[in-house]
């Protein structure tokens, strides 16, 4: 769904951010930094996930009791499907396979089939066909494989198609492929595969009934997608991404190389809750390395997190805007103890950030809300309330649904990591350089109990929000409550924000 950035027309009252249970010393520019305490080393950055230029080979030889599929026989592989039982595992040969040129011929598996690519063996859609897998059945596993050329239609996919649960995919390379190249179920396995080139997203985490939950996505490359540039086909659509995630309940998505994608790398939207995201390496994406948005519980740690946001930064900032467009953004996302996960918090640490067009904003739109025409998650309501019609008036305006109706920014902690900026290698001089905590002015709608300066003044006063004990190195900039509060790191850290205690900064250091 579309990100609601800002609002930034009607005047904004100051407010202060007084932070819970601080503790430790406050440090001042120039002392000496403390590292932290651990993170990704230069090293493990280094060992990322290959799987474009050098994917694992499948089977040379049928295994035993395989079904051999021959690319010679045009519609082979989809024809052995339909008359072998569940459980069948299918080889197919070296060569290029092809499906019937009907644009609905596609691969409807059975349960728990299996299906293992030959060194050399291509599943090719020729621009004709839609889809390469589809249909319902669980547990179908995917090998050595790979899918091209295959040309779904906006926001659907070409490899489980219909997000069926229980899939695995492995070593597979999915690419050049319009839409998505890869749907998710729940129990999905993604793993050491190479998500390319592809239209839309790499892989859209969606199914239309039901929630995905137990997701694995690890030691993949997922890099170059989004080659249609949907954000500027529909201006503001928030439909693509290397991989989208939504309302997935219980994610664990690590050891991956997302990059180079035309704009985010990962994005979480709408209702998603229980990730945990580390150890990846996130670069060179045109936008945010990753945003969560209107979702719950996560933990970013360990990744490292460089060059991302060149582009999509420097243009909203020639435009003008000075919102605090960030690497790392979350919107109208936190931690919410009532909703099972594995956290009760939003907890990011141990993380190198450096060079990026600037770090983490912590941002939250007080005009969206559940059932609110603002909400561009149209439909949805927070996961505290069944019934969306129940946030309306006058209900809304006191306890519980007050709190209940809104997603909250709120129980965010980052600590302990590490912020680099050169600014002569980003070639910016202005506006790449922001951490920041905000929201807007509350106008819209006129029955809204959330307009004026109510929810600016609660994630910066009552939402438990904090920065500590993180190292940063270059010039940096820190904005409060809104776009035009733009603080040095003493103001920062002193009355009455008294954020990132125990921290230090280097300005003169980012090179």
């Amino acid at each position: 769904m579309v990100i609601k950035w800002r609002n930034w027309a009607l005047p904004v009252a100051a407010a202060t951010l007084v932070l819970l249970a601080v503790t430790g010393c406050e440090s001042t520019p120039g002392a000496p930094a403390a590292e932290p305490t651990a993170g990704p080393s230069m090293s493990a950055a280094r060992s990322v996930a290959r799987a474009c230029a050098k994917p694992a080979a499948g089977p040379a030889k049928a295994p035993a009791g395989a079904v051999t599929v021959d690319p010679a026989v045009v519609g082979d592989l989809a024809a052995k499907t339909k008359s072998n039982p569940p459980n069948t595992t299918f080889w197919l040969r070296p060569g290029k396979h092809r499906l019937d040129p009907d644009r609905y011929a596609q691969v409807i598996p059975k349960k728990g089939n299996r299906y293992l690519g030959a060194p050399g063996a291509v599943l090719d859609g020729r621009k004709k066909n839609q889809y390469a897998f589809g249909g319902t059945a669980r547990d179908v596993t995917i090998r050595h494989l790979t899918v091209q050329r295959f040309v779904a239609p906006p926001d659907e996919g070409v490899v489980n198609h219909d997000s069926a649960d229980g899939w695995v995919i492995e070593h597979a390379t999915i690419q050049d492929n319009s839409g998505a190249g890869l749907m998710a179920g729940a129990r999905q396995r993604v793993r050491a595969s190479c998500l390319r080139d592809n239209g839309q997203y790499g892989m859209n985490a969606y199914k239309a009934k039901g929630r995905i939950s137990g997701l694995v996505v690890e030691g993949n490359e997922i890099v170059g997608n989004n080659t249609g540039d949907w954000e500027r086909r529909r201006e503001g659509c928030g439909c693509t991404g290397g991989v989208k995630f939504w309302a997935v309940n219980g994610a664990d998505v690590r050891g991956n190389w997302v990059h180079d994608n035309r704009g985010t790398g990962l994005w979480a939207d709408t209702n998603n809750n229980d990730f945990r995201i580390e150890n990846n390496v996130l670069e060179d994406n045109d936008g945010a390395a990753l945003i969560y948005e209107t979702s719950y519980n996560a933990v970013i740690r360990k990744n490292t997190i460089r060059r991302n946001n060149w582009v999509e930064g420097r243009r909203e900032a020639d435009r003008g805007d000075n919102f605090p467009y960030a690497t790392v953004y979350l919107s109208e996302s936190g931690g919410e103890p009532r909703i099972k996960a594995r956290t009760d918090k939003i907890e990011i640490y141990r993380n190198v950030l450096e060079n990026n067009w600037s770090g983490i904003t912590l941002w939250e739109n007080a005009d969206r809300f559940c059932n609110s025409p603002a909400n561009t998650s149209s439909g949805n309501c927070t996961l505290l309330v069944r019934h969306t019609d129940s946030c309306a008036k006058p209900a809304i305006a006191k306890p519980p649904l007050y709190a209940d109706c809104r997603w909250k920014t709120q129980r965010v902690d980052i600590h302990d990591n590490r912020f680099v900026l050169d600014t002569s290698v980003v070639k910016c001089t202005v506006k790449c350089d922001r951490m920041a905590v905000l929201a807007n002015y509350g106008t819209y709608p006129d029955w809204s109990p959330y307009q004026g300066e109510g929810v600016a003044e609660e994630i910066t006063h009552k939402q438990h929000n904090r920065w500590h004990d993180n190292v940063y190195l270059g010039p940096w900039q820190f904005v409060a409550h809104d776009p035009s509060r733009v603080l040095e790191f003493g103001q920062w850290q002193g009355t009455p924000y008294q954020q990132d205690a125990g921290s230090t900064l280097r300005a003169q250091d980012g090179g």
